[in-house]
């Protein structure tokens, strides 16, 4: 089974339509315990880092992320919630990531929308099979900086991490599920885990 978490965030639909087109399916839950007992979970992310963190903290599902041991997914918010700590909403996070998300400098227009590719690729096997020239969907006024995590680099004004890993935990700041063939590539990927 495949657990979607629903936290009061946006592009859940579209994260399920996505795994929908690769043959699978998703419960949409914010019930620890058909979290703890799903083969996989994504954390999808569309929406505010302090409202998100509220919702994930009434449902004790903080605690229950952080305990996961199976492979899990963060998606643009979802990278972002697994961080230590965000300038958005001065909010503290999950802490998976020992790393801060900060708000694109001065100068740069945010929301960074559009298509990118990466600067760097790592060995990650969630990005097996992608290439540097791969273009990938981002949309986010955040970012995380590169760091020990980073598995891809994608420069927009700085160099911030397009994807993290950290054991299971999996995490993109670009959005999969609009990125084409090269989304649905990653997400099988993911799925294959």
């Amino acid at each position: 089974m495949i657990a979607m978490l629903k936290y009061n965030s946006g592009n859940i639909m579209s994260v399920r339509i996505a795994l929908q087109r690769l043959g699978h399916d998703a419960v949409i839950t914010d019930d620890p315990d058909v979290i703890s007992m799903a083969e996989k979970i994504i954390i999808p992310g569309v929406g505010e880092a302090g409202s998100a963190m509220e919702h994930l903290k009434e449902r004790g599902l903080d605690r229950v992320i952080v305990s996961l041991k199976q492979p899990v997914l963060g998606i643009c918010l979802g990278l972002q919630l697994m961080c230590e700590y965000s300038e958005e909403g001065n909010t503290e996070c999950l802490g998976i990531f020992d790393t801060t998300v900060r708000r694109f400098p001065a100068g740069a227009k945010v929301p960074h929308m559009g298509w990118n590719d990466f600067v760097s690729l790592d060995d990650d096997p969630l990005l097996k099979g992608i290439m540097k020239s791969d273009d990938l969907y981002y949309v986010h006024s955040y970012y995380t900086g590169v760091n020990g995590f980073t598995t891809a680099v994608c420069d927009y004004n700085v160099q911030f991490s397009a994807a993290m890993r950290r054991d299971n935990f999996f995490a993109t700041q670009f959005h999969p599920e609009k990125s084409a063939g090269t989304g649905a590539r990653i997400l099988e990927n993911f799925l294959s885990l």
